[in-house]
């Protein structure tokens, strides 16, 4: 049952956060921090974070938009809960057991850094909000190598350790960029380089929390062949 409701939150997290995501760039009023004056939403030139101010950089109240935002970001502390679940998927092997174990308690701090992202909105609580934002995808490097190892090394298809190989090169390189960037307030470019490499993280995320439910359910349906042997 516990392997069951894992593998439906991790694709139900995923999906609602990408609808949520539409939702508000269809609702977003406008503006972003080197123009207020633009309208809508522009994939460009606005973080997603924009979506989820109190206000738009436009000065207008920007409720459907902060609402559907923050929710789909705080849902991913469901994630978190449901990669402790994990384990007990790889319990033959007491290696595989310890690397699920740690990745999932790395997975389980950035997804609540996601879902902190979610409860600060960047213009009320900036401070707190560049913190776990920053340091959300700093958790999911070491998290994603542990995983890509553990997948490895179990029966599981080695597609999906293709995928969370993939998801591992993308996330150095985004947390690398962090570390080295520039600050988007200084510069409109910076701005739109961050954007839209913000965005292509995120999506990588995505897919990679959604295709590890079914590298969980594969493991799910071997660990329960083999206890019927």
């Amino acid at each position: 049952m516990s392997s069951f409701w894992t593998v439906w939150v991790f694709r139900f997290v995923p999906s609602f956060f990408v609808i949520a995501v539409c939702i508000g760039i269809f609702s977003y009023p406008g503006g972003n921090i080197h123009n207020p004056e633009q309208i809508g939403y522009s994939f460009t030139h606005n973080f997603l974070s924009d979506l989820g101010g109190y206000r738009s950089h436009s000065g207008e109240v920007n409720f459907i938009s902060s609402f559907f935002f923050n929710a789909g970001m705080f849902f991913f502390a469901a994630v978190g809960v449901g990669f402790l679940y994990v384990p007990a998927l790889f319990k033959e092997d007491r290696a595989n057991y310890r690397l699920a174990l740690l990745g999932s308690v790395l997975f389980l701090f950035g997804t609540t850094f996601f879902s902190g992202v979610g409860l600060t909105p960047y213009d009320l609580y900036l401070d707190l909000h560049v913190f776990f934002a920053v340091n959300a995808f700093r958790f999911l490097v070491p998290a994603s190598m542990l995983y890509l190892i553990l997948l490895l090394r179990s029966g599981v298809d080695n597609r999906f350790a293709l995928v969370t190989g993939a998801y591992l090169v993308c996330v150095v390189a985004y947390v690398t960029y962090q570390m080295m960037g520039g600050n988007p307030f200084d510069s409109a470019e910076e701005m739109v380089r961050q954007a839209t490499i913000q965005k292509l993280i995120v999506m990588a995320s995505v897919v990679s929390i959604f295709s590890l439910s079914f590298a969980f359910e594969h493991q799910a349906r071997l660990q329960a062949a083999q206890s019927r042997q």
